[in-house]
């Protein structure tokens, strides 16, 4: 009879992963469109380009301001969301149940986000995972980040476990890269953050997960059938 168990660990992003940050972030760019005379953004339309990274959201918060001078713009944008870091988002539903699965059944788990290193620290104990959480990678850890694999691949060794034997979670296609290269298993996150244009089933991870609820079960993780 086969047999299913849980995958000895899991990566998993953050954003748009295991945390909606976006009501933090859109805090920060209505912060900064008040400041220059522009009305509130409305989190709708952030939402889709949260995972992309700060630029982007530069750019969906300031459409008509060359990318040059919106890129001026970053560290006022780090600053002003290192204060309003996890005063307004919290983690997706489910994702409490699924860490705790994960924990009871012996899985290890870490994070590898492109998100500053500083910043992800931070937010850890606001969600009380600072002692859970058994490696943090941030975008800047190390010289590259996603969708380099390198990030996944020291995340792995540093909890002591072969990639093929750990799974990575995202919700955006440069998780999905990172993590065939690294010859890690892939889960996409389709409740995370995407732009209408974007197809994750085109993203080939192998397997494609609504909720993370689902993920309670060992039979939901890819490559575990022992």
């Amino acid at each position: 009879m086969q047999q299913t168990r849980f995958p000895q660990a899991v990566l998993f992003d953050l954003d748009g992963t295991l945390v909606d940050s976006a009501p933090d972030f859109i805090a920060v760019i209505n912060r900064m469109r008040a400041d220059r005379g522009r009305g509130a953004m409305e989190l709708a339309d952030l939402r889709p380009v949260v995972s992309k990274g700060a630029r982007a959201m530069l750019g969906a918060g300031f459409p008509g301001v060359p990318a040059s001078e919106r890129d001026a713009w970053v560290q006022e944008f780090l600053d002003l969301y290192e204060r309003e870091l996890g005063l307004h988002g919290k983690p997706f539903e489910g994702v409490e149940a699924m860490l705790a699965a994960l924990e009871a059944h012996g899985t290890a788990w870490g994070i590898v986000t492109n998100k500053p290193e500083y910043l992800a620290r931070k937010l850890m104990p606001l969600l009380s995972w600072d002692s859970r959480c058994q490696v943090l990678i941030g975008g800047d850890t190390l010289p590259v980040r996603k969708p380099d694999p390198l990030p996944l691949l020291h995340a792995a060794q540093a909890i002591g476990v072969d990639a093929s034997e750990c799974v990575y979670v995202g919700d955006d296609e440069r998780d999905i890269i990172a993590a065939r290269a690294a010859g890690m298993p892939s889960v996409v996150a389709l409740w995370g953050y995407r732009l209408r244009e974007d197809d994750p089933f085109a993203w080939q991870g192998d397997v494609l997960i609504h909720e993370p609820a689902e993920l309670c079960d060992a039979a939901a993780w890819p490559g575990v059938r022992a």
